[in-house]
């Protein structure tokens, strides 16, 4: 069982219970899963970046990425339906718990000027988005091996009803937020 699990079961689950008066262990908000995508608007010029991109997908979440395919065909961007722009991965039990630790403990302390992410990201049913513009961040990332920076799209699915209980759920957790 991983440390973050740990704290949740022993120390983040009272403090809920205690925080938002709930009478059953089951309606304390838990992590669902984590998402993980990279959108690449160049995959349809060059077909070797979508390649690169999912073996740095596979590396920073530790799972093999599938590749997403264009839904409508957008002649403005010379994009054909079913034509591959991108990667994601779904993270859950075990990893999900080892990414989040990864990302909030290791990941955020890497980035440039960094204050804290924004509170305001929250989608109405207590999940959270987070978009990061470098995936060099992550320590599994070889800067040498690397032929262009891309960015990273991660949805943190709760089953938190609220907002406020998602932001109280993944403060607790470690989630440096802004003031």
């Amino acid at each position: 069982m991983s440390q973050l699990k740990n704290i949740y079961e022993k120390e983040v689950v009272p403090k809920l219970m205690e925080t938002f008066k709930y009478k059953n262990i089951m309606q304390v908000p838990a992590l669902k899963k984590i998402i993980l995508n990279m959108g690449l608007g160049e995959a349809i010029q060059n077909i070797k970046v979508l390649d690169s991109a999912a073996e740095e997908l596979k590396t920073i979440a530790g799972q093999k990425p599938v590749i997403t395919r264009a839904k409508k065909s957008i002649a403005a961007f010379k994009l054909r339906e079913g034509m591959p722009i991108g990667c994601m991965v779904t993270l859950r039990r075990q990893r999900m718990y080892d990414f989040y630790y990864k990302l909030v403990n290791i990941a955020l302390a890497r980035v440039r000027d960094f204050r804290g992410v924004s509170g305001k990201a929250f989608d109405g049913r207590g999940n959270y988005s987070l978009g990061i513009k470098e995936h060099i961040i992550f320590p599994e990332i070889d800067y040498d091996r690397i032929d262009k920076i891309k960015g990273l799209n991660i949805s943190i699915v709760t089953t938190a009803r609220t907002d406020e209980e998602g932001r109280q759920l993944l403060g607790l957790m470690g989630m440096p937020f802004k003031n």
